[in-house]
């Protein structure tokens, strides 16, 4: 791998560029789960268990009622029908949190709800629409098997059992199963804490005036959802001028465990990023075999991991999701792996592409099937809007032509 120092390339050009394969490898070596923590139930959320969690009781913790009806013993409902209807005189009731403390007997039954423990001595449920009461006489006309409509201890949750295993990302219905067990508290990775830097002088944020060779800085938004996508704590955005000395103290101010640069990262005269990166701390990469983002780097200052991603809006979005999304989930015990939905279709126009380099390719579905977007330039934000989602083509590929399968991973 090219590890570069103090070296200044800016107005030079890279000399080499690093794989995708080795950029990613690197971004691998470099992450991974980071500390766990506590938090409350209410708030897990889209947090990864850190650990397994083992059910230390039964759910259900007794045999409950699936059905309004009434609790008998099944083998006495044998032959019961509309035109033999079994009587059964009713000695009591079950509720939910309120069981009947009578033991049922030959020729009795229980009059229960949904969710009520089940009496002694009954082992099944007939519904209630199967029943005709008159005072304490009831009328059964359904046959049942013993168990029928009873939910059995631990028929849902056996205790000891492992419920939801570490690594997994918690679901609403997750949240609902922990909560069923008790816990109000919960061990999850640490969502990694990120900042975003922005450079550029020719910026302004939307909403202030725009001078006549200034453009809005559009960046941020990008990354900003981005980050809270991947499972991300933004810490803040700073906004700083192309200065060393400003870019600097922004990229030393060790509060964040992800540095994501935006900007400068190239090698023009106001490229400081890159230089920096390397004098403050480790400049890992710099320069990235794939089009757009190729003047991608990455590196470490301390304990937290730079990315250094292009100005171009487009490469930005690239670079975040080949590598810097890739570190924010694994530093949260997410997977590394894209988020993206994927899909197999076949191309209805030919990708052009280049031996030796990664291709993002932007694309839209048609009745047809893939269309590449016939664009070129990396800061044609717009045409992530006109696209579906992107196609990679690998390094050793010079394109594909109509009519070829291609995987598609979808932006929605």
């Amino acid at each position: 791998m090219n590890r570069q120092s103090a070296g200044d390339v800016r107005m030079r050009g890279f000399r080499s560029r690093e794989t995708v394969e080795t950029a990613l490898a690197w971004v691998d070596a470099a992450t991974g789960p980071g500390a766990k923590e506590q938090v409350p139930l209410e708030q897990a959320w889209g947090r990864t268990l850190a650990d397994d969690v083992v059910a230390d009781l039964n759910v259900p913790g007794f045999d409950r009622s699936a059905m309004d009806g009434f609790a008998v013993r099944s083998r006495e409902t044998v032959g019961a029908g509309d035109y033999n209807p079994v009587p059964f005189r009713v000695v009591g009731e079950s509720l939910p949190g309120r069981a009947c403390e009578r033991t049922v007997q030959a020729g009795e039954a229980v009059r229960i709800m949904t969710g009520a423990p089940i009496p002694d001595g009954a082992d099944a449920v007939v519904p209630a629409e199967y029943a005709r009461q008159e005072g304490d006489t009831v009328e059964l006309t359904l046959p049942v098997g013993q168990w029928k409509h009873v939910g059995r201890v631990g028929e849902d949750i056996a205790a000891g059992s492992v419920v939801l295993q570490a690594g997994r990302r918690l679901r609403p219905q997750d949240l609902g199963v922990l909560a069923s067990l008790g816990h109000a508290e919960l061990t999850v990775w640490r969502r990694p804490r990120v900042r975003i830097v922005v450079t550029g002088n020719e910026l302004v944020l939307p909403g202030q005036s725009r001078g006549e060779h200034q453009i809005y800085e559009a960046n941020s938004a990008i990354l900003r959802p981005l980050v809270e996508r991947d499972g991300g704590e933004l810490v803040r955005v700073d906004y700083v001028r192309d200065s060393r000395d400003d870019i600097a103290a922004a990229l030393t101010k060790g509060d964040a465990d992800v540095l994501l640069v935006s900007g400068g990262s190239s090698v023009g005269a106001e490229d400081h990023a890159p230089g920096l990166l390397s004098e403050l701390g480790e400049l890992a990469v710099h320069g990235i075999a794939m089009r757009p983002s190729s003047p991608t780097g990455m590196g470490r200052i301390g304990e937290a991991v730079v990315f250094l991603l292009p100005g171009n809006p487009v490469s930005c979005l690239c670079a975040y999701d080949f590598f810097a999304g890739r570190a924010i989930r694994r530093l949260g015990g997410r997977p590394g792996e894209w988020p993206y939905r994927s899909l197999e279709a076949p191309l209805t126009k030919k990708i052009v592409s280049a031996i030796g380099r990664v291709d993002y390719c932007r694309v839209r579905r048609t009745e047809e099937g893939i269309e590449p977007l016939a664009l070129s330039g990396a800061s044609i934000l717009s045409s992530t809007t006109r696209a579906d989602g992107f196609v990679v083509v690998p390094t050793g590929s010079e394109g594909a032509p109509p009519g070829t399968l291609v995987n598609v991973w979808l932006y929605d």
